[in-house]
């Protein structure tokens, strides 16, 4: 009997050790679960971090640049917020002002501008996380202060959108002018402040079709002298004849420039009977050549500088000529997407009697079969000193 007790002595100590061990191990558990929890009460606050870090990190550019002049030093930098430095940057669309660059590491745009006009391109700039970002921008470039596309400073700019243009059609054999469209066969059509395509946001379409071939259309301003555009009327006949350099800058845009037999710009001064016409024909059906007019000889002559323009980009041409001291028309260079061929050929006025100003034209030729075609001009600076 006393084994007995003893016995169940032994198993009541053992079953309040039992007790006593499995009460510590569920407070031990109990705080393990509680430790546990409270640790992952970071991880939301954690993510919230994260999630305004990578917002925080969004590139942003500045989209305002400032306006340049022709002929000085324009310096301008792209402002970039968000993202991690360095950054690279690169021109993603559209056109600089001619003369100025953009710097890739830098962002700097900086250059001396060649010509006035309205310049809209597109930046892109990455930085070193792989985040990108794209910006519309524009560099307003004025000539000598000129703003307003009238005549300040020597240069009229933005003349494709300007008033004062004429337009007539003209067929062989007399090419005598005709309008309004249609008329002899010929249609043609002017369109003013088209937005796309457009390097300014108002480029002019100019068009050419109808069904008598080998036809043209002219497009003509008056800018100096008779009918002027610009507010130069020059009546007492002084003005016109002091000047003697002329430079013609354009851009040009086709979808199908190979339907032209010829796309034609020229520049015209007028006073004492005389006229001095600088025809420039980019011969393009009929073998991509360039041609300049002869006034004596009413004739093309071949300069034997190729004229390739691209299709579906913007071409940029700048003509420069003379009027020499001794009344000879100097032909001096073509400029056509960066390459400059140098003409130098001179050539004796012609017979306008009655005439007196400073003109400019535009002029489109139908091909054999005088398939209907556009083309685009924009940003056109006429400049004369």
């Amino acid at each position: 009997m006393s084994y007995q007790l003893s016995v169940l002595a032994h198993e009541k100590c053992a079953t309040r050790s039992t007790v006593l061990q499995s009460a510590v191990l569920a407070i031990i558990l109990f705080w393990l679960l509680v430790l546990n929890a409270c640790g992952g009460l970071t991880t939301p606050s954690s993510t919230t971090n994260t999630s305004q870090n990578n917002s925080a990190s969004a590139l942003v550019i500045s989209p305002t640049l400032p306006s340049a002049t022709v002929g000085s030093m324009y310096d301008g930098t792209l402002e970039v917020s968000g993202g991690r430095a360095p950054y690279t940057f690169k021109l993603a669309s559209g056109h600089l002002p001619p003369g100025v660059q953009l710097g890739a590491a830098a962002g700097t745009i900086s250059g001396i501008p060649t010509a006035s006009g309205s310049f809209n391109f597109a930046v892109s700039v990455s930085d070193s996380k792989g985040l990108s970002k794209q910006e519309s921008l524009q560099v307003v470039v004025s000539a000598s202060g000129n703003t307003t596309g009238q005549n300040q400073g020597h240069s009229f700019t933005n003349l494709q959108h300007g008033n004062g243009w004429s337009a007539y059609g003209q067929g062989p054999p007399t090419f005598v002018d005709c309008s309004p469209s249609p008329c002899d066969g010929i249609t043609y059509s002017m369109n003013q402040g088209v937005a796309s395509p457009s390097m300014s946001g108002q480029a002019t379409e100019y068009s050419l079709g109808g069904t008598a071939v080998y036809t043209d259309a002219l497009f003509n301003n008056h800018l100096i002298g008779d009918l002027s555009s610009q507010g130069m009327p020059d009546s007492n006949h002084a003005l016109v004849p002091t000047y003697h350099d002329f430079t013609y800058d354009v851009y040009f845009y086709g979808t199908n420039l190979e339907l032209s037999q010829a796309v034609e710009f020229d520049i015209n001064q007028f006073f004492d009977n005389l006229g001095f016409i600088w025809g420039h024909e980019c011969r393009i059906a009929g073998g991509n050549e360039w041609d300049v007019w002869d006034n004596v000889n009413q004739h093309w002559v071949p300069t034997g500088v190729a004229c390739h323009p691209n299709n579906n980009a913007w071409n940029h041409l700048t003509i420069q000529v003379q009027r020499t001291s001794d009344n000879q028309l100097l032909y001096q260079s073509i400029t056509l997407n960066g390459v400059t061929n140098t003409i130098n050929k001179y050539y004796n006025p012609g017979s306008a009697p009655g005439w007196h100003g400073v003109t400019v034209n535009y002029q489109m030729d139908g091909n054999y079969q005088q398939s209907p075609y556009s083309v685009y001009l924009d940003n056109l600076t006429f400049t004369y000193e």
